[in-house]
């Protein structure tokens, strides 16, 4: 069985990402799961090249300093000519509508003249980054769940024409998934776009803006500790943090401090103990860009050389070799 993750340098890595998927892959993958940093993605909105660069360095040294096996990980520009190959094959295999549907591009790009083609596009470059990798399981949220399902489309319709050449992945829903809310606003994901950063964490802040951050963190007029999500979204989002770094319940978690301040102060710490490997390696890493790139050279070795033959038969089938 093989899983593939992937992760978009539009933004810094955030304390959402590092409990809902990084510590995941870290500790629950297999030998054969794949993870990537999807930079081409990152390209479908308006973008400035040398900030995707460095972010998409960043993404990969997080990854890594998160306990992510080094073998395992690629960057996808880094297979560009691979991917270029499959994906026209398969924008050839899909019809327009199918794309046209997809959530990400009618809520971003429809009806503008200005959207560029690659947000119309890119779930069939997503399908490609599945099909190339003969992923069985693609563990996804519920707004990426139709991707999967195109990629599945796509697969057996080339299958049915031509022969079985891909795997047909299915989608599968992490069973534990942190789902942090931004400290400003609980109402809203903790989010690497959000116009105001001062309720994301980031996984190579430094402690001490950890720290402000948290003590920053809206509340509400209660005074009381308890987990109740529907009446106290806010102390909720404060307490899921905690439980999710001490690995106990939240109703547990309520036990650890008898007033807001004394809250915040706790889960402030119990964030900054969590991230402190990852910043430290990650920066490590940043700090020796040579072995940085020996890393990624090794990762996309591996990733082409178990793509070529899948990429060959759907060459072949498909007329072109």
């Amino acid at each position: 069985m093989t899983r593939l993750s992937g992760i978009t340098p539009s933004g810094h890595v955030h304390l959402g990402n590092h409990l809902g998927a990084l510590r995941r892959w870290a500790t629950g993958g297999g030998p054969e799961d794949l993870y990537f940093i999807s930079d081409l993605h990152a390209m479908t909105l308006p973008y400035r090249p040398e900030r995707l660069r460095a972010l998409t360095r960043e993404n990969l040294a997080v990854l890594l300093a998160s306990g992510i096996t080094a073998d395992s990980v690629f960057v996808q520009s880094d297979l560009a000519g691979e991917l270029g190959a499959l994906n026209w094959v398969l924008e050839c295999t899909c019809g327009f509508g199918e794309a046209a549907r997809m959530i990400q591009f009618k809520e971003k790009g429809a009806g503008q003249d200005s959207a560029r083609l690659g947000l119309l596009t890119y779930p069939v470059l997503m399908a490609a980054d599945i099909l190339l990798q003969g992923a069985t399981e693609v563990p996804v949220g519920v707004d990426q769940n139709q991707h999967v399902e195109l990629a599945r489309t796509l697969a057996r319709r080339f299958n049915g024409g031509r022969g079985e050449v891909f795997v047909v992945p299915r989608a599968v829903v992490p069973k534990t998934a942190a789902s942090v809310r931004d400290l400003s606003d609980p109402a809203r994901k903790m989010a690497k776009s959000a116009q105001q950063q001062a309720g994301v964490v980031f996984v190579l802040d430094e402690p001490d803006v950890v720290r402000r951050k948290f003590r920053r963190a809206v509340t509400d007029d209660r005074a009381s500790v308890r987990y109740d999500p529907d009446e106290q979204p806010a102390v909720a989002n404060l307490l899921e943090i905690l439980a999710a770094c001490t690995g106990g319940s939240p109703y547990a978690a309520t036990s650890a401090a008898s007033t807001y301040a004394q809250l915040k102060d706790t889960v402030a710490e119990a964030v900054v103990e969590l991230l402190r490997p990852v910043r430290e390696g990650a920066r490590e890493l940043l700090d020796d860009p040579a072995e940085l790139d020996r890393v990624r050279e090794k990762g996309a070795a591996r990733a082409a050389e178990r793509a070529r033959p899948r990429l060959d038969a759907a060459m072949r089938v498909a007329g072109l070799r």
